[in-house]
């Protein structure tokens, strides 16, 4: 610390999650972006769900967005697993809730077109509830809000841009899911809908779909970034088991012949 100058140590957050927090030396810094990306079917809502409980029994305010599933089936998930939401809900801790990416998209569209320039938009109106002030945000999907701007990538990235810049101004930390096909980082050249937002996050949590030659699938995890923490970079076994959710086996590293997707 400089003399005469207070230092300022960011505070990190655990997930709760078992065996995920051991990839990190301190943990995922407060008001961080964070993309939480895969195939389907690899366990991204559910690893996010598991956050959001883990964070609603610290008391923690979460706004859990979905332009997928509806909230009563988001709920009736959790449950399945032994949380109890609803509780959080009651007390005024969490609020989940499902948007319509087109509505967005058009909002997007009108408020541009108002300011006659594409740079600077009112965020809050087009995605925030006002009458919510969350610590967490979690959206499931970027893929779906990419998808409803049909084409116009250009406006899909400065959507995002003041989105992430409104996230970090009020101190938030957001989960963001991508859908992705193949995992561009391990060899494929698929260009993704939504890719823009990659270098934006600050960090990039990896599930996968692991296919073994013998026709054997399971599920696999890793932190491909996290700016300004130490991470363990390796690649380990994961599992979603009953009542008890996602679990990632961080003394597992993958073993054999396989493909990750």
């Amino acid at each position: 610390m400089v003399k005469g100058k207070e230092s300022y140590v960011i505070p990190r957050m655990k997930t709760g999650i078992e065996g995920f927090d051991k990839f990190f030396e301190q943990g995922i810094p407060q008001g961080y972006a964070v993309l939480v990306e895969g195939g389907p079917g690899s366990g991204k809502t559910n690893f996010c769900l598991q956050i959001l409980n883990n964070a609603c029994k610290k008391g923690k305010r979460v706004l859990y967005m979905s332009f997928e599933e509806p909230e009563k089936r988001l709920i009736s998930h959790m449950m399945n697993f032994g949380w109890n939401p609803e509780k959080y809900i009651e007390k005024g801790n969490l609020m989940i809730k499902r948007f319509n990416a087109l509505d967005i998209a058009r909002s997007v569209e009108a408020l541009l077109s108002e300011a006659k320039k594409e740079l600077l938009i009112d965020i809050q109106p087009v995605l925030i509830p006002k009458n919510f002030k969350p610590e967490i945000v979690l959206i499931d999907s970027l893929s779906s809000i990419s998808s409803a701007f049909s084409g116009e990538e250009a406006r899909f990235r400065i959507y995002m841009e003041q989105l992430f810049r409104y996230l970090e101004s009020h101190d938030i930390t957001s989960f963001l899911i991508r859908e992705t096909s193949n995992p561009t980082h391990v060899g494929h050249n698929v260009t993704e809908r939504g890719e823009a937002v990659s270098f934006l996050s600050d960090g990039i949590i990896t599930i996968y779909n692991v296919i073994y030659d013998n026709g054997t699938r399971k599920r696999a995890i890793e932190v491909l970034k996290m700016r300004g923490e130490n991470i363990d970079r390796k690649i380990v076994e994961a599992e979603i088991l009953n009542k008890k959710g996602f679990v990632v086996h961080n003394d597992k590293m993958l073993e054999g012949r396989y493909k990750l997707t």
